[in-house]
Formats: structure tokens, C-alpha cells, sequence
């Protein structure tokens, strides 16, 4: 089987397979009983599986992640589970990506035990559909992961919160025109805008003291170097423009 990279993916999907012009469909089949399926939320959840029968159909190396919960959705290089990593993620074009990024406590846990996981590139296709169930791709991206976040009103994240409990990172719109938050510029404020929601969380703020450090000494553990995390604060103007 051939290796094939993200940006390899999302280059032949996008300019030799001509993505954007294609049409499909959804079908489903039971005993004599065949329908079309016409609601567009399966859609989203259907795309990381369309995207293995297109590996599988091309020969291409990958394996799929048997941990559902947490990124990425595949390995494709599976010699090495450190590096080429791909989330698929898909939603209704003509709403704002409504998807989640990750668990936010599971998340700041896991980039300080696997500091690779923030190098894990998100292949987000973009889709709308019929009436009469026929499905097209308006746009594919190809983003790094702080790309495609930002902050909100009261947090340095985009976050579901419940009950004032801290669930899930939401996405940024990182295409079209432009924000009162923006997507972050760099992997560093994204990183500082972890940190300081790990210190708002009251479920995290135990740890606050420590975060920072201790992800920065992985982090130059894993690729020899050290990042400069600035404060909240000393960037908060960038990404909230009230």
C-alpha cells in the first residue's frame, strides 16, 4: 500500500478528483425497502467513512483510531502513530460549523501526554443537500487546529457550557467575512488560551498552576523546542474585538 500525506489528501481530493463537482447521494437498505436518505445531519456523520472507502479504493496506507472519543479519526501512516494524524469533520454549509473539536478537560490532558496531538491536521468538508436528498461539497479544508478555534464573550474558548460546566470545544467560522473572534494565528495563543480556561474551570483550576510548564517541558520533550507561551491577557485584544 502507498503512503499518502494530509495535504496529499486534501490535494487530490480537491484538484484530480474535483470534489467540488461531484454528486451523491445516501441510500439505505432494508429487506425489499430502499430509501433515500434525506436528512443532512448523517451526512456529517458519514464522511469519515466515505473518506476510508476512498483510501481503501486508492490503496493507500491508513489505520482508523479505535478510540472514537478523542483525535485524530485516522493514522495514515501506521508505522508511526506520532505524525501524519487526520481528523474528518463535516457540516451543513449553509449553517455555521456546528461540530465538536474535543472533551476540553480530555483535551488539555491528553496535549501535555501526547504533545503530537496539536500537530493534527482537520480535513472539514463543507456540504449542503437537496430536497430530493442529493448531497454536493462546497468547500474543503485542510486546518491545524487552533485554525479553526477561537474565544468567546466569557472564555478564551469557544465552549459548550452546561450548567456552568465545561463540555466541549467548539469551532470558530474561519472562512467568509470577518469576526468579533477571529481564529487563533498561531499554535502559542491557542495554547495560552488553554491555559487560562483551564484556570477559569473550577474543574481544572486545581491544576492551573503548573498547566503551562509542564506542557511546555513535553512539548520541547517531544520536538527539542521551547515554546514561548504568552498570557491571556498580553493577547486578549486580538481575539476579542468587542
Amino acid at each position: 500500500m502507498a503512503k499518502i500525506t494530509a495535504e496529499q489528501v486534501y490535494d487530490r481530493l480537491l484538484n484530480f478528483d474535483k470534489i467540488l463537482e461531484q454528486r451523491g447521494q445516501i441510500r439505505f437498505f432494508l429487506g425489499d425497502v430502499s430509501i433515500v436518505v434525506r436528512q443532512r445531519d448523517v451526512v456529517g456523520s458519514i464522511m469519515q467513512e466515505w473518506l476510508e472507502g476512498w483510501l481503501r479504493k486508492n490503496n493507500y496506507d491508513y489505520s482508523p483510531n479505535p478510540n472514537t472519543q478523542m483525535p485524530p479519526d485516522i493514522y495514515l501512516d501506521t508505522d508511526n502513530r506520532e505524525e501524519n494524524l487526520l481528523e474528518v469533520k463535516a457540516f451543513n454549509y449553509l449553517a455555521s460549523p456546528g461540530f465538536d473539536i474535543a472533551d476540553f478537560r480530555a483535551f488539555q490532558e491528553e496535549i501535555i501526554e501526547k504533545p503530537y496531538m496539536l500537530h493534527v491536521k482537520y480535513l472539514i468538508f463543507g456540504y449542503s443537500m437537496t430536497e430530493d436528498g442529493i448531497v454536493t461539497i462546497c468547500g474543503i479544508w485542510l486546518k491545524n487546529v487552533w485554525e479553526i478555534c477561537r474565544a468567546m464573550s466569557n472564555y478564551p474558548l469557544n465552549l459548550q457550557v452546561k450548567d456552568n460546566v465545561i463540555h466541549k470545544i467548539r469551532p470558530a467560522k474561519w472562512y467568509g467575512s470577518s469576526s468579533n473572534y477571529p481564529p487563533f494565528e498561531c499554535l502559542e495563543d491557542f495554547v495560552s488560551a488553554i491555559d487560562e480556561t483551564v484556570f477559569r474551570n473550577p474543574k481544572t483550576r486545581d491544576i492551573s498552576g503548573t498547566w503551562c510548564s509542564r506542557f511546555v517541558d513535553a512539548y520541547r520533550q517531544q520536538y527539542g523546542r521551547t515554546l514561548q507561551i504568552p498570557r491571556w491577557n498580553e493577547i486578549k485584544d486580538r481575539y476579542v474585538r468587542q
